[in-house]
């Protein structure tokens, strides 16, 4: 490898808009920074690089075929099912990942989705700038019912960095916390009980997705499991849009089978016109925000140069594909 390696950055507009300049992956190479890269030119704009850093361009095997120089990839996000990792391990190619940067943001916004499902600012700020305070009789009033957390339970599906933010953030409204996790897990400091997963559906007042998308979860959030689901539970999905059967959960919400979802996350991003739960009662998102505060993105961007640094010395961190560059 060259001594000042060309990076080639193929989606950098989310992780920098203007406010997070990439100065510390450009003091580690030559470095050319797309803003977006639609599939048909990816190859083109990677045909000479070194390094790789991409979101969401889908790097899979075709591609890697056709990137001779190439040899390390870094993710920009955690996921990394938009890289072949298979296939770059067979080729010698590492890929790293960027770990939990985003964990205390994502659980903030899991719980601005909930507090609006469950108090309606939005709403009520609407009605108060439509002037209906200004006639009221009352010093009070409003819109439709809201629910106290204190008290409730909580269900919490994987139980990961996220999901244990989210326990202890949960905890401290009064919630009670229970999890599910595929596998045993240390509940930590905080009272959680594990159930299995239609148990969990079955008794939490809320639950919320903290799971990794694999392929065999897609979809598991579907008319079986909702229908277990009380009517007045809420359903929450800041991790994976494809966790989530969208048209089941929009003919729940339509029959008035669940209260209400909030959900930063759909299955087909950037969402389509014809997504079922548009048209849905008491569905409210928001556009995939929930990793993207400033102060996240700049973790990202710091452990991104540390993970390119590491390699560069010889001793690559937070590789996701280890497995398959031992079976070279």
């Amino acid at each position: 490898m060259s001594k000042r390696p060309a990076i080639v950055i193929l989606d950098g507009y989310t992780i920098n808009p203007g406010d997070n300049p990439w100065d510390a992956v450009e003091t580690l190479g030559s470095c050319t920074i797309y803003d977006r890269t639609p599939p048909e030119l990816k190859v083109e704009r990677a045909r000479d690089a070194e390094i790789i850093l991409t979101s969401k361009v889908k790097v899979d095997a075709a591609a890697l075929a056709q990137l001779p120089n190439l040899r390390y990839i870094s993710l920009l996000a955690t996921g990394y099912n938009n890289v072949d990792v298979a296939e770059a391990g067979r080729l010698g190619i590492p890929v790293a990942n960027v770990p939990a940067y985003s964990t205390e943001s994502v659980a903030q916004t899991i719980f601005a989705l909930l507090l609006e499902l469950t108090t309606r600012v939005g709403l009520h700020d609407s009605a108060v700038r439509k002037g209906e305070w200004v006639r009221c009789p009352d010093h009070s009033f409003w819109k439709t019912s809201i629910l106290e957390l204190d008290g409730l339970t909580l269900g919490i599906v994987g139980y990961g960095a996220i999901g244990q933010a989210v326990a202890r953030i949960g905890a401290a409204f009064g919630l009670r916390i229970v999890a599910y996790n595929p596998r045993p897990k240390d509940p930590g400091p905080l009272p959680v009980r594990f159930l299995p997963l239609e148990e969990l559906f079955a008794i939490a007042d809320v639950v919320s997705l903290n799971c990794p998308q694999t392929d065999d979860n897609t979809g598991f959030v579907n008319a079986t499991l909702l229908s277990a689901m009380k009517p007045t539970a809420f359903l929450i999905n800041a991790s994976r849009g494809g966790l989530v059967n969208e048209a089941d959960l929009a003919a729940a919400l339509k029959a008035g089978r669940i209260a209400g979802a909030g959900l930063d996350v759909v299955a087909h991003e950037p969402m389509l016109g014809d997504n079922p739960l548009l048209a849905a009662p008491n569905c409210i998102f928001t556009p995939h925000l929930a990793w993207a505060s400033l102060a996240a993105r700049r973790r990202l961007t710091a452990i991104v140069a540390g993970n390119i640094r590491s390699f560069l010395a010889g001793t690559p961190v937070n590789v996701v594909n280890e497995a398959y560059l031992q079976c070279r």
